[in-house]
């Protein structure tokens, strides 16, 4: 089975890559030449530029692909190039989208691929929602072979998952458990969440790789534990060797107070989410996420804590939770003055 990863270098595509190289599938990364030097013994590259047509054009010449996944389409625009470069080239084509983009907030607890999709608070998944009924309306009226992903909040050794941290620098977090400083939570710390190790999720993916009955579908790929906030931090903090210091704060307040903290908060990460992933586990018979956060969290801290060169802080965002927190301390200690006056 031929295979093409637009991408395949962060996070969830890396997993991906290299289960698919277990695997003996002939991958093909298409990237602008970055981080392509490790790859799995058996995985190919070329380098081209997505947004220069006569790049790609140079790059794929007559080749034609059993499927292609797209790990870095983010708007409409992306979908419309990747429609013109890959009509009749490949029998597949996989677009990653978000479960952001599910309804928020939702009106049943339980997420399934068939809640409606609808996310007013956050630019980033309305954008994936139009990918994917661009995608959608090509597959109907001309019968473009598309399949829609949904990864959650995925890690994976190189990446610490939690409410709020500094996605760049994600060690932050961690460095501020480590000192005693102040973590913020949203709301009171009992939303339920699902955080995916990229190994778990690369299970699924892979699984759908040249499958032609997922064309037309969409799935999501989560982790089936379910957990509060408080428990993924106090986790997350028992793997770092330390009982991390709470501040529970609402969502609605770290928005006021930081505007571009609302989507990934009021649109995704403040309220809950519980995922049916009974629909992935039927299109792939064995699918099942296997590693517990409790044990992922442990493996990424010790990437990080094998060189001191990863541990980097984003001070930036330090600065800004240290404003929050002494604000709201503040707004709490003048509240609490008031009535007892």
């Amino acid at each position: 089975m031929r295979v093409l990863f637009l991408g395949g270098t962060g996070i969830i595509s890396t997993a991906s890559t290299r289960l698919a190289a277990e695997r003996g599938i002939d991958l093909t990364l298409m990237t602008r030449g970055l981080r392509t030097t490790n790859l799995p013994a058996g995985v190919n590259s070329l380098t081209a530029d997505l947004d220069d047509p006569a790049s790609v054009a140079r790059a794929l010449g007559h080749a034609r692909f059993d499927t292609v996944v797209d790990w870095i389409a983010f708007t409409p625009a992306h979908i419309e190039r990747d429609l013109q470069l890959f009509r009749g080239r490949t029998r597949q084509f996989i677009f990653i989208s978000s479960a952001s983009a599910y309804q928020k907030p939702a009106t049943h607890y339980l997420i399934t691929e068939s809640t409606p999709l609808a996310n007013p608070y956050w630019d980033y998944s309305r954008n994936k929602i139009a990918c994917e009924e661009r995608l959608m309306r090509a597959y109907r009226e001309e019968g473009f072979p598309a399949t829609i992903v949904r990864p959650s909040h995925t890690y994976g050794e190189t990446q610490i998952a939690l409410a709020i941290n500094s996605w760049t620098k994600s060690y932050t977090v961690v460095d501020r458990m480590r000192r005693g400083k102040k973590v913020i939570v949203p709301g009171d710390g009992s939303s339920l969440w699902v955080i995916t190790h990229n190994s778990d999720f690369a299970k699924g993916l892979v699984g759908l790789l040249g499958l032609e009955q997922a064309i037309g579908h969409a799935f999501h790929i989560t982790s089936d534990e379910v957990m509060c906030w408080d428990q993924f931090y106090r986790i997350a903090g028992q793997a770092a060797g330390v009982e991390p210091q709470i501040v529970h704060m609402p969502s609605d307040f770290i928005g006021a107070c930081l505007p571009d903290a609302v989507g990934g908060l009021t649109g995704d990460k403040s309220v809950s989410v519980v995922f049916d992933n009974s629909k992935i586990k039927r299109f792939v018979p064995g699918y099942c996420a296997t590693v517990p956060f409790g044990q992922g969290i442990r493996r990424t801290l010790a990437w990080f804590d094998a060189d001191a060169a990863r541990r980097q802080i984003d001070e930036d965002a330090n600065r800004q939770w240290d404003r929050l927190i002494e604000a709201w301390g503040r707004g709490t200690s003048e509240a609490v003055r008031s009535f007892q006056a």
